[in-house]
């Protein structure tokens, strides 16, 4: 018999009389902002990558992935729906087990990923405009166009989350455009018979790896592919009807991308040889430029990324200021963050204040570019989140003790398990083959979270003493 359970830190009423969020968020809209979130520069990147650890077989760390993240997903969707509110993955270690630290810390993970992502998609935007309009440009430069780009995103998330959504939707149609191109020129290679499909199912792994560990290693780079479904339950009191809306969407979202990268990482294989695909960075271009020489991808690819990344970081603002936003709201941050605009009603407080934490991680990121962090922030988003991951489908079956006030969606009894299993395994550096400088980032990351929970308890302890 399930009782319910008693009020937490976290409450579930807006305070200090400020409005609602608005829901302007349906089913198609949704369905885009999951497509949008989970696409992004990750692909045009990871593909060359992904192959070299594991040689031809590329589609399958991203299957593992794809089945990682499926699972993962169900235990979101049991915990949107039973508490459609901002703050995501917080909320739910916070409920299911009370303790400030924790939830604190998951908190500053994920924000720190969705901040260090948009940052460096800023910085990605800035790089690849330059290229595409052929700009000889210095280091300079490209910060302030990246710093522009920022603010601009900062002008759009205070506009409004139905302008941010439907910018969204326009970004998304073109970062799907570019992969299409991909997937289409190789079939019409592959459909003249000058494709190689032997390569698809050959394993070739570094020497000091077997071939189980080589696949762990891809599929820890490949998950970072995966990544951005998690966003979306942080827009839940945006969207209409989550309860009902929320398992089609996010199913089919993560359908959709998983087959394209599936495709895409079939046809890169099969047109191009593994070696030179590994050590491109422009991997995806080399697909095209091989089926189709005569196809300015080289032009146009740079436009594409610019797109992509674009999308990236106004999405993943978007998803760091609501759950700043939610959790200012439920007690566990500090209230201003709750700050609603009377007018627009979007977390006005929580926007600037992510915006600012990203302009300054954009130009520490900017004053060493060569630096060999910068690579790495993309395993280390991974591995937070992964981490994140594992404590979601713990909580689903921590908070099975609390009684529903509606119908959800139910995640099952094996999936949870199966998905806090899966997740750590990733997270582990003798079973994921991570490289160290990830785990080095992280432990950076968490431990200026610790400084900043310290000086938050500090605060609140000292303003209760005043009160009494």
């Amino acid at each position: 018999m399930s009782a319910t359970r008693p009020p937490s830190p976290i409450e579930e009423t807006s305070g200090g009389g400020e409005p609602s969020l608005k829901q302007v968020m349906g089913p198609g809209l949704l369905l885009l902002f999951i497509i949008g979130d989970i696409l992004g520069t990750g692909i045009y990147a990871l593909t060359g990558q992904i192959a070299g650890e594991v040689g031809g077989a590329a589609w399958l760390p991203f299957a593992i992935a794809f089945a990682v993240a499926l699972i993962t997903a169900c235990s979101y969707l049991e915990l949107v729906t039973k508490y459609p509110q901002a703050a995501g993955a917080a909320l739910y270690v916070h409920r299911a087990f009370g303790k400030h630290l924790l939830t604190f810390l998951v908190c500053f993970a994920v924000m720190c990923s969705g901040i260090t992502s948009a940052s460096a998609a800023s910085r990605a935007f800035a790089a690849n405009l330059a290229t595409g309009f052929g700009l000889d440009v210095g280091n300079g430069v490209i910060l302030l166009i990246a710093l522009a780009f920022m603010l601009l995103v900062l002008a759009v998330n205070l506009r409004g989350v139905g302008e941010s959504v439907k910018i969204n939707v326009l970004l998304t149609a073109v970062e799907l455009s570019g992969l299409l191109i991909v997937i289409l020129v190789s079939l019409y290679f592959i459909l003249g018979g000058n494709a190689d499909f032997s390569r698809v199912v050959t394993f070739e792994t570094a020497s000091d790896k077997s071939v189980f560990l080589a696949v762990s290693t891809a599929t820890s780079l490949a998950f970072f592919a995966m990544v951005g479904f998690e966003d979306s339950v942080n827009m839940a009191e945006e969207t209409k009807n989550p309860a009902r809306i929320f398992p089609r969407m996010m199913f089919t979202g993560l359908g959709i991308t998983g087959l394209i990268y599936v495709l895409v990482s079939i046809c890169a294989v099969a047109v191009v040889p593994v070696g030179q695909l590994s050590e491109s960075e422009t991997p995806l271009a080399t697909v095209v430029q091989t089926a189709a020489p005569g196809f300015p991808i080289s032009d146009l690819l740079p436009f594409i990324s610019m797109f992509a990344v674009a999308n990236s970081a106004l999405i993943n603002m978007l998803m760091a200021s609501r759950l700043l936003y939610g959790m200012g709201k439920q007690g566990v941050l500090p209230p201003f963050l709750a700050k609603v605009h009377p007018g627009r009603r979007t977390p006005q407080a929580a926007i600037v204040f992510t915006t600012v934490i990203a302009l300054g991680l954009i130009t520490f990121v900017s004053l060493s570019p060569d630096s060999p962090v910068v690579p790495l922030l993309g395993g280390t988003t991974s591995l937070l989140l992964l981490a994140v991951f594992a404590l979601v489908n713990v909580s689903v079956l921590v908070l099975r003790r609390e009684r529903a006030v509606t119908e959800h969606f139910s995640a099952g009894r094996v999936l949870p398990v199966v998905g806090a299993i899966t997740c750590l395994y990733l997270v582990l550096p003798w079973s994921s083959g991570r490289p160290s400088g990830q785990y080095e980032i992280a432990g950076v990351l968490l431990a200026l979270g610790l400084v900043l929970w310290v000086l938050t308890w500090y605060a609140r302890r000292k303003e209760n003493a005043n009160a009494g």
